[in-house]
């Protein structure tokens, strides 16, 4: 009795798996966020709050959440 051919067993990533790009942004995040503390403690009332936004709101989750779609796309 033949067996019919099957395709070897890969481990599937799970749903956090990032890559390079996501590493990337985080760590561009990260600096931000430090540059913002660093500007605060030095009285910048401008610069400082801007960074700490910049960093926080966009960059932080867009490194968190860039290319969700690509989780499941070799499902087929």
């Amino acid at each position: 009795m033949s067996h019919p051919s099957r395709r070897p067993t890969t481990r599937k990533k799970g749903p956090f798996a990032f890559g390079p790009v996501n590493y990337a942004l985080l760590a561009v995040g990260v600096i931000v966020v430090i540059w913002g503390y660093l500007l605060l403690d030095r009285g910048s009332i401008t610069a400082a709050p801007l960074l700490l936004v910049i960093g926080y709101a966009v960059l932080l989750p867009t490194g968190i959440l860039a290319g969700w779609r690509r989780i499941g796309s070799d499902d087929e």
